[in-house]
């Protein structure tokens, strides 16, 4: 089996090196914080002194770092890529991953964009939902590495359209998230009692599942152990609203939104559970 080097050991990224320890991938591992990839190592994989090895050692090379340009530094520190394929899963802009695109190919290696809805549990048990962009002959050559993340990955186009596809998704979260606590403080203030209400949103065309999976959060207004955290939620809706600006959409609620979210910043919230934006839909 082909080695794979695995950049960005942190929360989703070492539960991927996780999944693809269980599955028998003979992974090395680099993060800047060195003892994040205690665990991993711990597990059976090896350490990697510098992004600058991994290629000598790795036909793939997946990145799971915060940002773009995060990414593109570390693509530089790596160096000459000869022919391996970088594999970004984070979720990074679609001008940035087609900019991540050329700079691997001047690197003289080849690029697949696979970013993932899901978080630790998910990439644990091999359940992720990948959405890769890039050729077609790239995918097909990483499918079955994909496959130990994902039951069926999906390549959705060229290089750029996971990463929009990403971006759909995640602006989805924030836009549930921010609804379903403007309602939940409503009927509160109403004195409509909590169940009444879930009792009639849990049959309607109007539920998602989301909103029971943050309701107890909300309710007991505890955000700790995140899996995805405020900060990150942020930063993926600026993402979006820069891409819907150059789409030419109209995005003025969403603008409202980020501000909102903006507001974290500074606050014990910014790295807690995302839906603690719930304690900023309420007046101070």
């Amino acid at each position: 089996m082909p080695s794979v080097a695995l950049l960005g050991t942190g929360l989703l990224g070492e539960s991927i090196g996780q999944r693809l320890l269980q599955r028998g991938v003979s992974l090395y591992v680099w993060n800047r914080t060195q003892g994040r990839c205690r665990d991993l190592i711990e597990a059976g994989a090896q350490a990697l002194n510098s992004p600058s090895e991994a290629a000598r050692c790795c036909d793939s090379l997946i990145t799971v770092l915060r940002d773009g340009p995060i990414t593109a530094a570390v693509l530089k520190d790596i160096g000459r890529l000869d022919g391996s394929t970088l594999i970004t899963m984070g979720t990074v802009g679609v001008t940035e991953s087609q900019a991540l695109a050329q700079q691997a190919a001047q690197q003289g290696g080849r690029y697949l964009e696979a970013p993932v809805l899901g978080s630790k549990p998910q990439a644990l048990n091999g359940s992720l939902l990948v959405m890769a962009g890039g050729e077609a002959q790239v995918f097909e050559a990483q499918q079955p590495l994909l496959s130990h993340l994902c039951q069926e990955p999906l390549l959705v186009g060229p290089v750029g359209s996971g990463a929009a596809t990403k971006l759909a998704l995640n602006q989805l979260i924030a836009s549930l998230t921010h609804s379903f606590s403007l309602s939940l403080q409503l009927i509160q203030r109403a004195g409509v009692p909590v169940e009444t209400f879930m009792a009639i949103l849990r049959p309607s065309a109007l539920y998602a599942p989301t909103f029971d999976k943050k309701l107890q959060r909300m309710l007991d207004h505890t955000y700790a152990d995140p899996n995805f955290s405020t900060a990150l939620l942020r930063k993926d809706l600026r993402l979006f609203l820069e891409e819907a600006a150059t789409a030419g959409l109209q995005d003025q609620g969403l603008s409202g939104l980020l501000s909102l979210l903006e507001r974290a910043k500074g606050t014990d919230l910014d790295e807690q559970d995302y839906c603690a934006l719930h304690e900023l839909t309420v007046l101070r």
